[in-house]
């Protein structure tokens, strides 16, 4: 298994690495079926994620659960971090307008690849990362303050396909109907993922 954000899993896929079973974007996986690259009678809705917020473990928690008490503790913070490239930093961002702030947040806002921000946060770099609530929750060092609040969060949606080229087409399309199965819905509220 390979995680990735899904700007470079479309970059990775485009490049012509091969893959038995891909949980991008709706729109990547409807671009994949035009192409060939994925069976079109395997496209499912997998779920979404929300934007979730974290501190570094151990530092003040906070209070996020309002619009105007997010505001207060961004505005408070040195700096804040969130994805380059992945569609949470997008939505991140576009709360930041929403709440009327982007450009007072700007010179504070840091870019990073997940794993580069983790290390920003344990560093003291930041003192708020922002990511999918599901790679916030795993992140080293962190704590979860919780999602965006309701009014404000952007939910970023997944679809599953199995590539048309699989190797192994039986147990691809055996692990997508799975995947998507009511069976692991304990596993995906647990890992910060919700169905449609």
């Amino acid at each position: 298994m390979d995680f990735a954000v899904i700007a470079v899993l479309k970059r990775r896929i485009v490049a012509g690495e091969t893959f038995d079973v891909v949980i991008p974007s709706p729109e990547l996986i409807d671009e994949l079926v035009g192409q060939g690259k994925v069976a079109a009678d395997t496209r499912a809705p997998f779920g979404k994620a929300g934007v979730g917020l974290g501190v570094r473990k151990g530092a003040p928690r906070p209070d996020i659960s309002t619009p105007e008490n997010l505001k207060r503790a961004l505005l408070a913070a040195k700096a804040v971090g969130h994805s380059r490239e992945g569609q949470s930093g997008v939505a991140f961002v576009e709360a930041l307008k929403r709440l009327g702030i982007e450009e007072e947040m700007r010179p504070r806002i840091r870019t990073y690849e997940l794993q580069d921000q983790a290390i920003a946060l344990q560093n003291g770099e930041i003192d708020i990362a922002a990511s999918g609530m599901g790679p916030m929750m795993e992140m080293p060092g962190a704590e979860l303050l919780g999602g965006l609040p309701p009014e404000l969060q952007n939910y970023v949606k997944f679809s599953i396909g199995v590539s048309s080229a699989s190797k192994t087409p039986g147990a691809a399309r055996a692990l997508q109907k799975f995947l998507i199965s009511p069976a692991v819905l304990p596993v995906f509220k647990a890992k910060g993922l919700e169905r449609d």
